[in-house]
């Protein structure tokens, strides 16, 4: 496995299942080692596990990405494996499943935005140093519902449209001491999280999904094809931007 990410090494948060699962596939197919960080340790061991039958260097461990000691264990464990980290994608999140305001509670607000934004915040933090230390990359995830309503409820909207402003300060913090940061924002993609929706008989949101110019939801292997070109070098004169990879959910 040697490609456009040799030497390099990588942290991805969330990276057990879904897109998380697919940027660690295809970083590992180009030739990074990969720190599979999840929430679910089960899970992360059998995707680590996986990427080392192919050939790669691979490790997991299970994290809680809103508990700062349990990133820092982390960090420190991926450190002393591989003894740097120079690309760090903060993919970890939760969904809200379109609930309205009147109907969040506060215990689901607090859930989703230190998932989605307080997570990201510990683990960059955690990991900067070494990022420094390398000349690295951060690809964070968002969302089309960081630059759109309509997208989920009003606390994932909330989270994703605040990991847009986190990584273009993080850019303008930290792009001149050799630290790039950019932002994903896919729409409609297949996976554990959204097959709830995807499968259910809600024609609205169903027709939303198809009308798009693409006509049709992705798959996360599409979105790890954008990250992989935002953690190379062809992608070095990037900073703090936010590609939108929706199929033209935002054309509209």
């Amino acid at each position: 496995m040697v490609g456009r990410l040799e030497d390099s090494v990588a942290v991805v948060t969330g990276g057990a299942s879904g897109i998380g699962r697919a940027i660690s596939e295809r970083f590992a197919a180009e030739g990074a080692s990969v720190a599979v960080w999840d929430v679910d340790e089960k899970i992360a061991t059998a995707t680590a596990e996986e990427l080392v039958r192919l050939g790669a260097r691979a490790v997991a461990f299970g994290v809680d990405v809103t508990d700062a000691g349990s990133v820092a264990a982390a960090a420190e464990r991926s450190l002393a494996e591989f003894g740097r980290v120079n690309l760090l994608v903060n993919n970890a999140g939760v969904f809200d499943y379109y609930t309205p305001l009147l109907e969040t509670s506060e215990e689901q607000w607090d859930r989703v935005l230190d998932i989605n934004l307080k997570g990201m915040f510990l683990v960059t933090k955690a990991l900067l140093p070494a990022l420094l230390a390398d000349g690295g990359v951060v690809v964070n995830t968002s969302s089309i519902s960081g630059v759109v309503a309509g997208g989920g409820g009003v606390a994932y909207t909330s989270s994703k449209h605040g990991v847009i402003g986190f990584t273009r300060q993080l850019a303008a913090e930290f792009g001149q001491r050799g630290v790039r940061a950019n932002a994903i924002l896919p729409g409609a993609v297949e996976t554990p999280m959204t097959r709830p929706i995807l499968d259910q008989a809600d024609a609205a949101i169903l027709e939303r999904v198809r009308s798009v110019p693409a006509g049709r939801h992705a798959q996360p292997a599409e979105i790890a094809n954008l990250a992989l070109f935002l953690a190379g070098d062809e992608s070095s004169f990037i900073h703090g931007a936010a590609y939108l990879i929706d199929g033209g959910w935002t054309v509209f």
